[in-house]
């Protein structure tokens, strides 16, 4: 947790996300300090979330999702649809989601990998997995 523990972290991960990939878009829409933007990049990079990649002349970056950021990207979605369904008010969410393969606008929703019927925290049972300690 660590990784979105940090309140910038998520709203740097939503903002590369949406297209923000260069430092200046990122410290103009976030409002934050070049120190803390600078820090938090660097964290996200280290952990693998992120991908610095040069541009124009150094040391210029822009930043990129890595698989390991996506899937990260997929819990920041279910925490704002959890937002979207209790905060959002009368007007309504401030955000749609399109999905790519129907075009339908959708809410997101957890479902079961094995049956497809939506999970719920009610809904499972937690088992030592694997890397359990013994």
């Amino acid at each position: 947790l660590d990784v979105i523990g940090e309140p910038w972290s998520p709203l740097i991960l939503r903002d590369v996300w949406v297209g923000m990939h260069r430092f200046d878009q990122l410290q103009g829409d976030l409002g934050i300090s070049r120190k803390v933007l600078t820090e938090r990049l660097n964290y996200l990079v280290d952990q693998g979330v992120l991908e610095r990649r040069p541009y124009d002349r150094r040391p210029r970056y822009e930043y990129v999702l890595t698989p390991k950021g996506l899937e990260l990207v997929d819990l920041l979605m279910v925490m704002a649809g959890w937002g979207d369904r209790w905060l959002a008010g009368t007007a309504g969410p401030p955000v749609l989601y399109r999905h790519h393969a129907c075009g339908e606008i959708s809410r997101v929703d957890l479902r079961c990998a094995g049956c497809g019927e939506p999970m719920h925290a009610s809904d499972i049972d937690l088992l030592p997995g694997p890397g359990a300690a013994t």
